[in-house]
């Protein structure tokens, strides 16, 4: 038990690291590799997030089900970034496996 409290308080530390991390990289105008960094970080808090998930009793196929009811109801809703980018769209077509890497 004790073990697990500290590996779901070490999880939280680190997503607030790498978002405190993706802040500073946004930030600072004269950084040209945000791209990669945004990639890299945004991944890390992803995976983050799935394992806080796990450790909190989530199983990661949970995790999924409630991803994909987000973007579906994010399609239903017409959300805004769908509206005028399609983007919720275009990621549910990833998740599927439609679209392979570019």
């Amino acid at each position: 038990m004790s073990r697990n409290l500290r590996i779901i308080e070490n999880l939280k530390s680190e997503l607030l690291e790498d978002i405190a991390t993706l802040y500073r990289h946004l930030a600072d105008p004269v950084l040209e590799d945000t791209r990669d960094v945004a990639a890299d970080t945004l991944s890390e808090m992803i995976v983050i997030c799935y394992l806080l998930g796990k450790r909190l009793g989530v199983d990661f196929s949970t995790m999924d089900r409630h991803i994909a009811k987000k973007i579906r109801l994010g399609l239903i809703n017409e959300n805004e970034i769908e509206k005028y980018f399609g983007d919720l769209s275009e990621l549910a077509r990833v998740r599927s496996g439609e679209l392979h890497k570019k």
